[in-house]
């Protein structure tokens, strides 16, 4: 059994398809076909799981497993997440603008005043753009939009998000910008 130190979620199986043990899954990556090549796949529970065919099939994949035999075999699978390790993501073919939604989580939202915002906790797509959920020490988690208008630089060396509050909506007035310090944000009424 294997318990991955940084795992990324690449692929949430769905139900069986067919009767040969092959499953449907959604595959997180850029091109869903290629969902074999970060080597074997693993849940949570520490099962691992090789690829040994993958179909593209509407906006699913068709996989069949290593030792998934038969639709009873696939139909117990449903809803299994699927990760790798963060080392097995390819980062040489990363342009110096891209990077990885794993690598976002843990980055300090700031503005160009020094205040802090909280840290990423989370990236989100609930079909309207990709949303930042920030958490800060005492504080409910808040969304922002991952934009350009609302991230405005990303220091993955640093640790660190510079974001514009207004455009994040964190902030309704840009007379409220005035009020807040470094590290000490307003707090909501």
């Amino acid at each position: 059994m294997t318990k991955l130190e940084n795992p990324v979620l690449m692929a949430t199986i769905g139900g069986a398809q067919g009767l040969r043990g092959e499953v449907r899954a959604k595959a997180y990556t850029a091109d869903p076909g290629a969902l074999g090549d970060y080597g074997h796949l693993h849940s949570m529970d520490g099962r691992s799981f090789e690829v040994l065919e993958i179909r593209e099939m509407k906006n699913v994949v068709v996989v069949r497993f290593r030792g998934v035999n038969d639709r009873n075999a696939a139909e117990a699978l449903n809803g299994l997440e699927l990760y790798i390790e963060r080392d097995n993501l390819p980062d040489e073919e990363l342009e110096d603008d891209e990077f990885y939604y794993a690598d976002l989580e843990g980055l300090e939202a700031r503005d160009d005043k020094g205040v802090s915002y909280g840290t990423v906790t989370g990236v989100f797509d609930f079909g309207a753009g990709d949303l930042l959920e920030l958490k800060g020490p005492g504080k409910r988690p808040v969304l922002i939009p991952f934009s350009e208008a609302s991230v405005l630089e990303i220091d993955l060396e640093a640790g660190t998000l510079l974001i514009d509050p207004l455009a994040a909506g964190l902030v309704e007035d840009p007379e409220e910008l005035s009020k807040f310090t470094p590290d000490k944000p307003k707090k909501k009424k």
